[in-house]
């Protein structure tokens, strides 16, 4: 595949459209959440208990991930635990500490909610060749480490 003859962009452009689309994910992440009945920070929480998988992670780990001190995440949690998304487990190097892990039923729901949207996300990525592929992965990849460094050094823990 060739991939699709593409206008010609500045940087300045691209980053007005990503600009759009962050704020209109932003949008659908509130959106989501309360389809969910969650609310957005404590979805985000969620997926970062998704993306760790079969290794659970630390309050203490979500509290910097989210951005949220470690007060608050307990908050997160306990409401996390009562909507039936997360479990708690103590640590088996650590008694003192517990360890989050997701909750199987719950995944499922929240994969439910986000299929539909990345399915069209890929019907996208299908109209690029997969050198086009690679470079938009790379971005992304590139520029979500440069927004984490950034965030950590103005922003601090």
């Amino acid at each position: 595949m060739e991939g699709t003859p593409r206008p010609d962009a500045t940087a300045a452009a691209a980053i007005g459209a990503m600009d759009d689309l962050i704020a209109t994910s932003m949008v659908a992440q509130q959106e989501f959440a309360r389809n969910l009945g969650l609310s957005p920070t404590d979805l985000i929480c969620f997926a970062y208990v998704l993306q760790a998988g079969d290794a659970p992670v630390t309050a203490g780990d979500l509290a910097a991930r989210a951005h949220v001190t470690t007060g608050a995440v307990t908050g997160i949690v306990n409401r996390l635990e009562r909507g039936g998304f997360v479990t708690r487990r103590p640590d088996p190097a650590d008694g003192r500490r517990v360890r989050v892990v997701a909750v199987p039923e719950a995944a499922q729901r929240v994969r439910e909610v986000y299929e539909p949207y990345y399915a069209l996300l890929a019907q996208l990525f299908a109209t690029y060749s997969p050198q086009e592929v690679a470079v938009l992965n790379d971005w992304f990849t590139r520029a979500g480490t440069l927004a984490a460094t950034y965030l950590e050094e103005s922003c601090g823990p």
